[in-house]
């Protein structure tokens, strides 16, 4: 049972939060500020935090900056009220994992957690990469079930931490991107699902994704990933085949109105958790660059 620790000043909230995730199965810890909640990752080790982020003796700001520092295994989630996008996005540059605005924990905060759990401490068995080695690149081709993107992403992310590319958080960052390009380019690209139905109506969503799984043209369409790798970055060109967009009329993903959509979220954290992100001129393609962090020491002599 994964152990969750919920920093919260407001006690009814924290009550209501750990009740939910209890009845999802998680074990619950509550601390009521960000030092309070420091002192408790420290004694228990959570798997994840979920914190607030206006709280007194220490806000969420700070608190995600040192949990990055001290304690890089464990991610954190933050929950944003409505006008702390900004904030929030300070927070995902620090370190963060992800973020759910509070409007939705009902909906989000569940799937978020445990999407955000399926990524952590990503490890490889390999154990020496040949001196001779220089680059590499593996193209990868996937249905249209969601349930296929964790396992892929869990391969990648071995490879990244095989490589020594990122600690532990980032690590997480980064396959928190990759589910979100990868989800996107199933349900939007090749599903041709339109954002805002997901937004009005959840059920009708995700009903309409399975109808058009069985269904032509959408059934026959595959996502393609390529990932290119050399020493000091790794880039992965995700590429779907439905109808494509117009890169240019993308929504601004720091536009406090888009942060709390769930289309404007996903683009916020692959541009926060990404070196660089860049789109085809027909929109079908997005590329999202991971280099190398200098403050990781490179395994030289690990097998690939």
């Amino acid at each position: 049972m994964a152990r969750i620790l919920v920093v919260e000043d407001s006690s009814t909230q924290a009550l209501e939060i750990q009740f939910r995730l209890e009845e999802a199965g998680f074990d619950v810890e509550c601390a009521r500020d960000g030092g309070e909640g420091l002192e408790a990752v420290g004694r228990i080790r959570p798997d994840a935090v979920l914190t607030d982020l206006d709280m007194p003796v220490m806000n969420g700001l700070e608190l995600v900056a040192m949990i990055r520092e001290r304690y890089p295994e464990v991610p954190v989630i933050l929950m944003t009220a409505l006008g702390g996008e900004e904030i929030a996005a300070q927070a995902l540059l620090k370190g963060a994992a992800s973020y759910v605005p509070k409007r939705n924990l009902p909906r989000d905060i569940v799937d978020t957690l445990r999407g955000v759990l399926e990524l952590r401490g990503a490890k490889s068995a390999c154990t020496t990469i040949p001196s001779t080695w220089v680059k590499s690149e593996f193209h990868y081709n996937l249905d249209n079930d969601i349930d296929l993107v964790s396992p892929l992403i869990n391969y990648l992310l071995e490879k990244l931490s095989r490589g020594g590319f990122c600690d532990e958080t980032g690590l997480v960052r980064a396959g928190v991107a990759l589910s979100e390009a990868l989800t996107n380019a199933i349900h939007h690209g090749n599903l041709e699902l339109d954002s805002a139905l997901r937004e009005e109506n959840e059920a009708e969503f995700f009903r309409l994704a399975a109808e058009r799984r069985r269904s032509s043209p959408y059934c026959d369409r595959k996502v393609i990933l390529i990932e290119r790798e050399t020493s000091d970055e790794v880039a992965y060109a995700i590429r779907d085949e439905g109808a494509g967009f117009d890169p240019s009329k993308l929504p601004d993903p720091t536009d406090p109105e888009n942060m709390e959509r769930a289309s404007g979220r996903g683009l916020l954290l692959i541009r926060s958790f990404m070196d660089v992100v860049s789109h085809n001129q027909t929109g079908n393609e997005i590329t999202l660059v991971k280099r190398r962090d200098p403050r990781v020491a490179p395994r030289s002599n690990q097998n690939r």
